[in-house]
């Protein structure tokens, strides 16, 4: 039997520990897991985005509920077996040719601006995450992506939003990219 005084200790902590559990389910409350064991890749996605089918496209696409316009998609492209993303090139290179070939291509009416790159190591595995700004005829738009290269594939991960949006949720998408693992 505890002392009074341990006992009331013993409480607290117990207090403190299912408060401090409590914060860090929260914090990935909004959040749900989308896994494809089939394709090797799996990442994290807002509550309230579903999933759509495309034809001849990204291998995934979600986008939000209320504003279709919000969307997180995973395109697989084939490399070399034997490549690496560095041989590839540099973050700023592989993010300069993704915007060329993918996300602003000649002829799209887009221009996009490569704001940031940077490597990270997850694991064994090497990933850019790169941040454009994109200039579509109406609109400004926000891109995060999150590239990297598993059993002979290219994945690239794109979070898309509108400016108008971009400062209230631009933590919650890098969360999405950062989330991005390949195996």
């Amino acid at each position: 039997m505890l002392k009074p005084g341990l006992k009331q200790i013993f409480t607290l902590c117990l207090v403190l520990l299912s408060l401090s559990l409590s914060s860090c389910v929260a914090a990935g409350a909004g959040f749900k897991s989308y896994v494809n064991t089939a394709s090797g890749y799996e990442f994290l996605y807002p509550n309230g985005w579903l999933e759509i089918k495309v034809s001849d496209g990204p291998d995934v696409v979600f986008h939000d509920m209320i504003d279709q316009a919000e969307n997180v998609s995973v395109v697989i492209s084939p490399v070399p077996q034997d490549k690496t993303l560095s041989d590839i090139g540099t973050p700023s290179e592989v993010g300069y040719k993704l915007s060329k070939n993918a996300i602003a291509p000649e002829g799209s009416g887009r221009e996009a601006e490569l704001i940031n790159a940077e490597a990270r190591e997850l694991g064994e595995k090497t990933y850019y995450l790169l941040e454009y700004e994109v200039k579509l005829p109406n609109q400004i738009r926000h891109d995060l992506a999150s590239v990297a290269i598993s059993r002979g594939q290219l994945f690239t991960l794109n979070v898309s939003i509108s400016d108008n949006l971009w400062q209230k949720s631009h933590q919650q998408l890098e969360q999405v990219a950062k989330s991005f693992s390949v195996y």
